[in-house]
């Protein structure tokens, strides 16, 4: 019992660090192919064309992954609608506080005048271009990636789920981890590691509460629709703030 035991820790701690390097060679593909395409015309200040370009060719890979892992593995990654009633009953209840979280939050910032700075114009191009990124790839793209692969990864290393308290169990939290993590800029050659604690932190939380909904409702189509709408939330926010601060 107690080998069979060593034996699934070292297969997490491996599904860990594969999961691990997995990301960042999706985000360097990902970097690849928007740095080949020549997106300036449409896109002048680089706000929003190079970005989706990498997270479209992030979400394609992982796509092919789970493809071909589904098959080998005969494991479900949950790409259906699963249990409907609790999915959007979770994606209005977390909607409808984000709708405050953004209002509280930039009310606060307006106050001590704060209010987020961006090196581009707030012209509809932009305006659109950057929160269509946020609604149309940043869910499907980093939930595949993050909770629909690593958790299922990782209940697979582990030969069942590992629950830890109520409804959160360990697939999900380190896939939060690797979700956090992938919130750092990080270099070996030269040695760089810069994080901001608050947005770690942010990332982490939200990973956390995304992959419990994934889990209770069997579908990564909530936790999607819930990173999505919080992100164009809280950028859209940003936006209306501005205006109505100028």
């Amino acid at each position: 019992m107690k080998k069979l035991v060593h034996y699934r820790v070292l297969l997490g701690i491996a599904a860990f660090v594969l999961l691990f390097f997995a990301q960042i060679l999706m985000g360097k593909a990902g970097t690849f192919f928007a740095d080949m395409i020549p997106y300036q015309k449409i896109d002048p200040y680089g706000c929003f064309a190079g970005i989706s370009i990498h997270h479209a060719i992030m979400m394609i890979i992982a796509i092919i992954a789970i493809i071909i892992l589904s098959r080998i593995l005969k494991t479900d990654f949950y790409f259906r609608l699963g249990d409907k009633s609790k999915g959007l009953k979770y994606v209005a209840v977390y909607t409808a506080t984000f709708v405050v979280i953004s209002v509280v939050v930039h009310t606060f910032m307006l106050a001590r005048d704060r209010l987020p700075v961006y090196n581009y114009p707030l012209d509809s191009r932009n305006v659109f271009g950057v929160l269509g990124f946020n609604l149309l790839l940043t869910g499907p793209a980093e939930e595949i990636i993050y909770r629909a692969l690593a958790i299922t990864i990782f209940i697979k290393a582990f030969g069942k789920s590992v629950p830890i308290k109520g409804n959160l169990t360990l697939e999900v939290l380190l896939a939060s981890v690797l979700f956090a993590f992938a919130h750092t800029k990080w270099s070996l050659n030269p040695f760089i590691f810069d994080l901001n604690l608050s947005n770690v932190i942010y990332a982490f939380a939200l990973g956390t509460i995304q992959g419990i909904v994934y889990q209770k409702c069997k579908s990564i189509v909530y936790p999607i629709l819930m990173h999505s709408f919080s992100n164009v939330l809280m950028v859209g926010g940003g936006y209306l703030y501005i205006i109505i601060a100028g």
